[in-house]
């Protein structure tokens, strides 16, 4: 896969896609794994679950298992700031804000994205792609407004989620932005994910046993089936597809996924939860659609191919 044709490649196209609307159902998947399991303990259950199917998928494929000298320290940097402190973060913040009001906070990832691959690598944007963003940010207010209002959360704890979703925001684009060093893409892409999965499900369980107590699991079929759904869907295929598009377009244009997700997400819900749409949420969703397009109008020159 390369970046030759930006969005007008079907293969960067369909992924980006696919991975919008898996990410779009997990936040209210995320809001069913609350209750009787501690978050940290889900988030561990999920990525166990997840790596060790990378790792079985990688192997099955040919592919060996180990990552040569360097190779695991970069696991343990991604799986901590991806699987650990970003996850963690985001299950906490479900506790005190509603998911459609923690999907609207991620949207912001685009701009972090955007600052760190320009300040390590040199990558920059264009003025449409600054343009689009600004655009698609005035939308994203809009719908952050209609959230509160409709979220009828006390001021406290709608701060407590927010700072929660912004560190997450924060920890997610360093593990995105590191998909541009060349270590990383000498590597498979299923190789590195799962043990960086790993590595983040053990010092998830590790925090838990020490701060939160002895596994908890949850006897309702529906938490099981949920956890399968984020492990297997939202997980390891969700991110394979997503660190392969972040190699081949960059970390900025990528993350335009999270500043649909929250339209997406509003949309299903419409559909599974009844929610109905204010002129105000009408407003912001169509503003964000219109800057997405503002900005991916025009792509950027190709990049390198993918190392898998």
């Amino acid at each position: 896969m390369s970046e030759a044709g930006g969005f007008r490649d079907p293969k960067i196209l369909l992924p980006f896609l696919l991975i919008t609307l898996i990410w779009s159902s997990t936040w209210i998947v995320i809001k069913g794994q609350l209750g009787i399991v501690p978050p940290v303990w889900s988030v561990s259950y999920r990525f166990f679950i997840a790596g060790a199917v990378m790792l079985l998928l990688g192997r099955l494929a040919g592919a060996s298992l180990r990552l040569g000298r360097g190779g695991y320290v970069l696991a343990v940097l991604l799986g901590t700031f991806q699987f650990v402190v970003n996850y963690s973060f985001v299950y906490a913040s479900e506790i005190y804000i509603t998911s459609g009001l923690a999907a609207v906070v991620f949207a912001l990832l685009v701009a972090p994205n955007a600052a760190l691959a320009w300040a390590f690598f040199g990558q920059r944007v264009s003025g449409r792609f600054v343009l689009g963003s600004a655009v698609a940010m005035a939308g994203v207010g809009l719908l952050f407004l209609q959230e509160i209002r409709a979220a009828g959360t006390p001021s406290a704890d709608i701060l407590r989620g927010l700072a929660f979703v912004l560190c997450a925001v924060l920890a997610a684009s360093f593990a995105n932005v590191m998909q541009l060093m060349p270590a990383m893409r000498a590597r498979p892409v299923t190789i590195m994910l799962g043990w960086a999965m790993l590595y983040g499900a053990s010092a998830d369980a590790l925090y838990a046993l020490l701060f939160i107590g002895p596994p908890v699991f949850d006897a309702r079929p529906s938490y099981w089936l949920g956890l399968v759904y984020l492990s297997i869907v939202a997980s390891a295929l969700a991110f394979w597809l997503y660190y392969r598009i972040i190699r081949a377009i960059g970390p900025a244009r990528a993350a335009y996924s999270s500043v649909l997700i929250p339209v997406v997400a509003m949309a299903l819900s419409t559909a599974f939860e009844n929610y109905r749409w204010s002129p105000l949420a009408t407003a912001g969703g169509l503003l964000t659609i219109a800057g997405l397009l503002l900005a991916l109008r025009q792509g950027r020159p190709a990049g390198p191919a993918l190392a898998e």
